[in-house]
């Protein structure tokens, strides 16, 4: 079951983990089971070896077993030295010498392959997964969806209200939920959409009245307006202003909200201080598989954004 492949550090402290890592006797059965375990990689060494912190005890991972790629070279030298100080998942090689003080040599690759193998077998299109943010480029965000197994949610597929960088929306190492778009087993690759699980306009528009006066977020600035993110799947329109910059948190003013034409009039009331941290992301799909999607509410004029999975 895909349940098995977490994205790393989600196991580092479950109970079946800590117990299979805390005795010699225990690892030996790990071994003969091929369980995938967590540890935390403490250091590189010169020849790129990882040493990892397995219960009480530390092993070994040899650098072409450090992950996928690595020993046909697809793979660059910094995915072994961005691993230090983080958790990494393996399943044991072997287990020689004393147990006082036994040898442990670790393959994260072999990990790998197992989880790539099942979920290119058990991954839909519509299913709703956990990921991890990993890092970030313009064009989208990379996310961790089981045992350093690495897909991107791109830029346009974050959300409905439009962002100049993931880093609006995400920080790295967040916990976050994904849809699967598309399986590419050939290649091993998966395509993931994230906007989906944000909500339709209906769903964020409950939240808000005309009347009411609320933060928001300067994403787009036009002759005849400013557009305000209000939430992540939720923008409103508001009157020009000269002093206002994309990026700018304001407080506005609720003037009115069309749901027949998915339009929220809003009025700007004054720039706000810069937030500390990026807002915690409210999802309205945690889990599950969807069949279909339609961001417009019944009766809308406007068609809107619509995704069919299945």
């Amino acid at each position: 079951m895909i349940s098995h492949f977490l994205p790393e550090g989600r196991r580092l402290t479950a109970p079946d983990n800590l117990a299979a890592c805390a005795t010699v006797s225990a690892l030996r059965s790990a071994r003969d089971r091929g369980m995938i375990l967590e540890g935390r990689a403490l250091s590189c060494s010169t020849d790129h070896d990882l040493t990892v912190a397995v219960g009480p005890f530390t092993g070994r991972i040899p650098r072409e077993d450090t992950a996928l790629g690595v020993a046909e070279g697809t793979t660059k030298e910094i995915a072994i030295l961005s691993r230090v100080g983080k958790p990494v998942c393996f399943t044991i090689v072997s287990v020689s010498g004393p147990d006082s003080q036994p040898v442990l040599v670790l393959s994260r690759r072999r990990a790998q392959e197992i989880a790539q193998q099942a979920l290119m077998s058990e991954l839909k299109p519509g299913m709703v997964i956990p990921a991890t943010v990993t890092h970030m480029e313009p064009f989208g965000a990379f996310v961790d969806i089981g045992c350093g197994l690495v897909s991107m949610i791109g830029i346009e597929h974050i959300s409905i209200s439009r962002i100049p960088h993931p880093s609006c929306r995400f920080s790295v190492g967040q916990e976050i939920h994904a849809a699967v778009l598309e399986t590419l087993p050939e290649q091993g690759r998966v395509k993931l959409t994230h906007r989906e699980l944000l909500g339709t306009w209906a769903e964020n528009a409950r939240d808000f009245a005309p009347g009411m006066t609320v933060e928001g977020t300067v994403r787009g600035l036009k002759d005849y307006g400013a557009f305000i993110e209000l939430a992540p799947n939720l923008s409103g329109l508001a009157e020009p202003r000269a002093d206002l910059r994309e990026g700018d948190r304001v407080s506005v003013f609720l003037k009115a909200m069309l749901p027949e034409r998915m339009k929220i009039k809003l009025l700007v009331i004054e720039r706000l201080s810069p937030a500390a941290e990026t807002a915690a992301l409210h999802y309205f799909i945690r889990e599950g598989r969807l069949a279909h999607w339609r961001y417009a509410p019944d009766g809308c004029r406007k068609a809107g954004v619509e995704t069919t999975f299945l």
